[in-house]
């Protein structure tokens, strides 16, 4: 028995590939896809000798919106069911505006953005014909506002994420739960250049931990991990930016 199936994009590492070993720990049956096909491979050979759950791969670059189609309905056929759909494939490549790399900001634009535009239409195809499931979008605390310098670009792509979502549920689309993740600093390949002694940084498990639970329970939004997070969501909402531009 199954308690379903979870689709997650960019699986091969980081906040990607925990997840996919805390939903097979859940019971979850899993579609895992990334560009980098191998370390996918041994990812899913772990996950099935670790839980006995059955998990299918497929090679995937979200900014090719065609294959997405594909790989998403593949999926769908092969399982003969898709639950849940997390849009979690991302880069954080940037660098300050006109400062000579408008192909690093692009690419992040590409694939944070459209990659996640071309995922919702899919999961949303395949939703609204079965009459029920679960999108999942990995936004980032830095959406919250804009960022300066190397994040501009990255923060704006996350605020579009959460644009997405929220757009999706006031459709109201039926049998469709729509859930946001806010993760803060959280250890994963993306950030490994990161100072390890970086204030409020937790380790990839327990930080993927509590974006599992705020899934689990189909969370419209959550900022994750909860401390301090949440205090500081609601901080960074109204402190003036002058403020805002310290914390990054």
């Amino acid at each position: 028995m199954t308690r379903g199936v979870v689709l997650i994009t960019g699986a091969s590492a980081g906040l990607g590939a925990e997840m996919a070993r805390q939903f097979a720990a859940l019971g979850y049956d899993l579609a895992l896809c990334a560009r980098r096909t191998d370390r996918l491979d041994t990812l899913a050979g772990e996950i099935r000798a670790g839980t006995g759950r059955r998990v299918e791969t497929a090679a995937l670059d979200v900014t090719d919106a065609e294959a997405v189609t594909k790989v998403f309905h593949t999926f769908a056929a092969s399982f003969g069911r898709l639950d849940r759909v997390v849009v979690n494939a991302g880069i954080g490549k940037g660098a300050p505006l006109g400062t000579g790399r408008p192909d690093a900001n692009r690419a992040t634009a590409m694939t944070n953005f459209v990659g996640a535009l071309a995922q919702s239409e899919a999961a949303l195809e395949i939703f609204r014909q079965r009459g029920r499931g679960h999108l999942v979008l990995i936004s980032s605390m830095s959406a919250l506002r804009g960022m300066r310098r190397s994040m501009t670009t990255y923060a704006a792509t996350k605020a579009g994420v959460a644009a997405i979502a929220e757009g999706l549920r006031a459709e109201r689309v039926k049998g469709l739960d729509v859930s946001v993740i806010y993760p803060g600093y959280i250890r994963s390949e993306m950030n490994a250049h990161v100072e390890q002694k970086t204030r409020f940084m937790v380790d990839t498990e327990t930080g993927v931990r509590a974006m599992v639970r705020a899934i689990e329970k189909r969370r419209v939004k959550a900022y994750v991990p909860q401390w301090p997070w949440v205090p500081l969501a609601a901080a960074m909402k109204v402190l003036p930016l002058q403020v805002v531009r310290r914390l990054t």
